[in-house]
């Protein structure tokens, strides 16, 4: 006889939070991560998805708006990013990796942040996927 076995739905559901406690924490921690890897406020605006002047909110810890799903998900790439580089680099590309030119396949000669400002979340999932890769997992 064959047993049924539930499993976890395949797809995450990742929630907008609007809880202003959460909401201050994932920005400090999207922040640090744009100051660690020396990212203009341009780049690190169009990492995170938000119009310059917001982008300054966030950095002065001004910032009182809600994060939607968007937002969430770059937070949770960046974040991710910024730990996997931790756990495989030690030196200048821990934090240099991200504004590195790199001539490896896929990257034409550019770096990871041009990479993912251009592609969105798409390539934030490729850049972390390619770290993660690197680490020896998948």
């Amino acid at each position: 006889m064959l047993e049924v076995i539930e499993r976890a739905p395949v797809s995450a559901n990742i929630q907008a939070i609007d809880e202003k406690q959460k909401i201050a924490a994932i920005v400090k921690a999207v922040v640090r991560t744009a100051e660690a890897w020396e990212l203009s406020n341009q780049e690190a605006a169009l990492l995170f998805d938000v119009p310059p002047a917001t982008w300054s909110r966030m950095k002065a810890g001004t910032y009182r708006g809600v994060l939607d799903q968007d937002k969430v998900t770059r937070a949770s790439l960046l974040i991710g990013l910024y730990k996997g580089l931790r756990l495989l680099f030690s030196g200048p590309l821990t934090f240099g990796w991200p504004k590195t030119t790199n001539s490896g396949p896929g990257f034409e000669g550019r770096t990871p942040v041009q990479i993912m400002s251009e592609g969105g979340i798409p390539a934030m999932m490729r850049m972390r996927q390619h770290i993660d890769a690197l680490r020896g997992g998948v």
